[in-house]
């Protein structure tokens, strides 16, 4: 059945109008006022903001991860990502060293298939670069459709790559179109600083972000920068926390390297002292990297309203504060690192951000929504409203007032970061292509209806060099 969104706001990164959208076989198909289609469904949006759904660059599903997996698998995951204004995931596929690349590819398509509720794409992570590994990477971005290649910069001896992994895979990501994305701590650093802590009988939680100090991430991210720059190539550095970082992001930008930055909810509303808190809770907080003193969030702010960051991942790496984070009692190196974020994103950007004047309506669709599709390959068919676009919606009040909870998240984990935190804003009805996944505010989706996105290569900025702009393309 063809359905009516009626009587909306629409919102998208570049305008703001009254109107009604048309629905058909999963696409938005008209857009235009007082519309009336015979035999339409029709959902009232009035006094409601319509937005693109989510989309959301950065989760970790079903992952394996220091003796243990993330809480939520792909069902509960997009589920609660559903919740949230979230229609699109892109999830890390985690390789092994050795081993083929399509394998770990395999494992990961295992994860997703019959449990996602909204569609799906993933980056891939790149360990080592070999023969094999060169054979196969044609393959992986222009047959399979991941134009994502994900290097850690950080775990040492668990995912680190070393800085001539991370310089061929720029070349390699120049030469076929892919967006090469780092995690920028120098791993080396940090392992050495966990050591000296651990011989010192130092071991509760906060010394994991004691031990990962904020100049280690900016010194990565200014090396990462530079080794881009070198190779003339694309690169979108993850969860950036503080002001060291985006210095050198803005640097780089202003020296027209084509770097991206993203950060999360999580350090735009929490800090350091949350580590500290008493009877082992500060390890509920432990993830990299680490949180940061508070003042670090105006930069955050800052940055993400004049351009310099573009985009907002979760980083949703549910682990358990009970027989999860528990395993590093005594041993804050042991501690799984991660946190519950996928279903607060979209709600806290918009209360944090809109509500106190932070941000514009417009900047919030571009970076919860339409950046990261043009970032990733996804638009237009994903990221804004358009027609021919895929109906991915978000149905708003903006004036429902709420604090967040473990007791009424819908994320499969058994504490939530922002507790009793008040927000403005909640999302009422999502639709995935057309086909509702939240209805007033309850579930009616089905596992398994989320589709895996094949996604385009990255061809380079738009913007003739002029990173001011802040413009991105894709073929």
């Amino acid at each position: 059945m063809s359905k009516l969104i009626k009587n909306g706001t629409i919102v998208t990164a570049s305008d703001i109008y009254q109107g009604d959208i048309l629905i058909e076989q999963g696409k938005i198909s008209q857009i235009g006022k007082s519309l009336h289609v015979e035999g339409a469904e029709v959902v009232d949006a009035t006094g409601h903001y319509v937005f693109p759904g989510g989309i959301d660059p950065h989760t970790h599903l079903d992952m394996p991860f220091g003796g243990t997996v993330t809480a939520d698998n792909f069902e509960t995951g997009t589920r609660a990502a559903a919740f949230g204004g979230t229609t699109t995931i892109i999830d890390f596929c985690l390789t092994n060293k050795g081993k083929p690349l399509h394998e770990s590819v395999q494992t990961w398509h295992a994860k997703a298939e019959g449990k996602a509720v909204i569609d799906y794409g993933f980056h891939l992570m790149i360990a080592e670069i070999t023969d094999e590994v060169l054979a196969e990477l044609p393959q992986m971005i222009h047959d399979e459709g991941i134009t994502s290649l994900k290097v850690f910069m950080a775990y040492k001896n668990v995912f680190q790559a070393d800085d001539g992994t991370l310089y061929r895979t720029l070349l390699e990501a120049k030469k076929h179109g892919a967006l090469v994305m780092v995690h920028a701590e120098n791993g080396d650093v940090i392992d050495y600083l966990i050591k000296e802590a651990l011989e010192a009988g130092q071991t509760d939680p906060i010394y994991h972000a004691l031990t990962r100090p904020s100049v280690i991430e900016g010194e990565a991210t200014g090396r990462a920068a530079k080794l881009t720059g070198m190779a003339n190539s694309q690169l979108y550095v993850v969860h950036v926390t503080c002001e060291e970082a985006v210095q050198q992001i803005t640097e780089a930008r202003n020296k027209g390297v084509d770097i991206w930055g993203e950060t999360c909810p999580q350090y735009l509303m929490l800090d350091q002292t949350h580590l500290e808190k008493p009877d082992f809770e500060g390890a509920k907080y432990v993830w990299s990297p680490p949180l940061r003193p508070k003042e670090h969030q105006d930069a955050l702010w800052t940055a993400l309203k004049t351009g310099q960051l573009q985009t907002l991942g979760s980083d949703h790496c549910s682990f358990n504060f009970k027989g999860q984070k528990e395993l590093g009692r005594g041993d804050f190196s042991r501690i799984p690192n991660g946190g519950p974020c996928i279903e607060d994103r979209f709600s806290i950007l918009f209360s944090e951000g809109v509500k106190k004047g932070r941000i514009t309506l417009n900047q919030f669709v571009d970076i919860v929504a339409t950046r990261s599709a043009k970032l990733f390959g996804l638009f237009p068919q994903k990221g804004t409203i358009a027609v021919g676009g895929d109906a991915d919606l978000v149905i708003f009040d903006p004036e429902a007032e709420r604090t967040l909870s473990v007791q009424t998240h819908h994320m499969n984990v058994d504490y939530n970061p922002f507790e009793g935190i008040a927000i403005t804003g909640e999302p009422v009805t999502v639709l995935s292509r057309g086909e509702f996944v939240i209805r007033d505010k309850q579930f009616v989706g089905q596992p398994g209806t989320g589709q895996f996105l094949k996604r385009k290569t990255y061809k380079g900025t738009a913007y003739a060099g002029d990173p001011k702009k802040g413009g991105a393309g894709y073929v």
